[in-house]
């Protein structure tokens, strides 16, 4: 008896520890808002040819509605403010390795997004759009049917219209660009017969620019827009969310809703 007992000591024990190996290590701490601070600078990384929302002028530096919006929370962060442009088909990819705090550049909220990062609630509403040139012969989406159409490589204009299976089986071909200000200059051009892209973006581009280009009204796909963070750094989305909240309480993002829009189209907190 004392044997067995020995034995199924021995056991136990083995058991025990291969138990104890087993355990999961516990949950690393969201320390995210107070690493930034500690950093002293917030990142946002952004495809730098995307008017109005976040765009180079004249003078090649980095402007538009959501550079305006992010530089008010930086300040109110208490931290310094930088725009990094990125490769926006690898957008996640930059934002997972650490290279930028968060993605804010006309960032479309999309259930596969919400669950690989940590979203905002909607700033702003947007839809994915049919441009076309001024008496084409597009005037309706099923006028697509056996056209080439450009759109921006990774974009949500993408998802659109592979989410959508009778548009996309319906098109001749699909013609990828790295920025929609391209895609637009090659559809003046004619290079494309209609691209996809954000109202919010056509409509600023077409306006100040006066190509001959016109939006159609039937809609592909009715979008908001959000910033992203990683998984991981709720505590930063959440406090960067509540600034956001408290300027449009203030009435700076009327302000900058103004500047950019002519009136203010923000959906924060609405």
């Amino acid at each position: 008896m004392k044997k067995m007992t020995g034995i199924a000591a021995a056991v136990l024990a083995v058991l025990s520890l291969g138990l104890a190996g087993c355990k999961k290590a516990p949950a690393k701490a969201d320390n995210s808002l107070e690493e930034l601070k500690g950093r002293g600078v917030f990142v946002l990384g952004l495809d730098d040819s995307f008017p109005p929302l976040g765009f180079r002028d004249e003078d090649n530096n980095i402007t538009g509605y959501d550079i305006d919006l992010a530089k008010e929370v930086a300040a109110r962060l208490g931290v310094e403010f930088k725009a990094q442009p990125i490769d926006w088909s690898a957008k996640e990819m930059e934002l997972t390795t650490g290279k930028i705090d968060c993605i804010w550049n006309g960032f479309t909220i999309t259930d596969e997004r919400e669950k690989s990062l940590s979203m905002t609630k909607p700033y702003l509403n947007n839809a994915q759009v049919l441009v076309v040139r001024k008496n084409g012969g597009i005037e309706k989406l099923s006028d697509a049917a056996g056209k080439t159409i450009g759109l921006q490589k990774g974009s949500s204009a993408q998802d659109a219209v592979e989410s959508n299976k009778d548009f996309a089986d319906s098109l001749k071909n699909l013609v990828f660009y790295n920025d929609n200000i391209t895609a637009l200059n090659d559809l003046e051009l004619g290079g494309v017969d209609a691209v996809v892209m954000d109202s919010v973006v056509a409509a600023y581009d077409i306006s100040v620019s006066n190509k001959p280009l016109v939006i159609v009204d039937e809609v592909l796909a009715n979008e908001a827009y959000g910033i992203g963070f990683r998984k991981t750094d709720v505590k930063l989305r959440d406090e960067v969310q509540k600034i956001l909240e408290d300027m449009e309480k203030d009435g700076t993002v009327a302000s900058v809703s103004n500047k950019w829009f002519g009136k203010n189209i923000s959906v924060i907190g609405k």
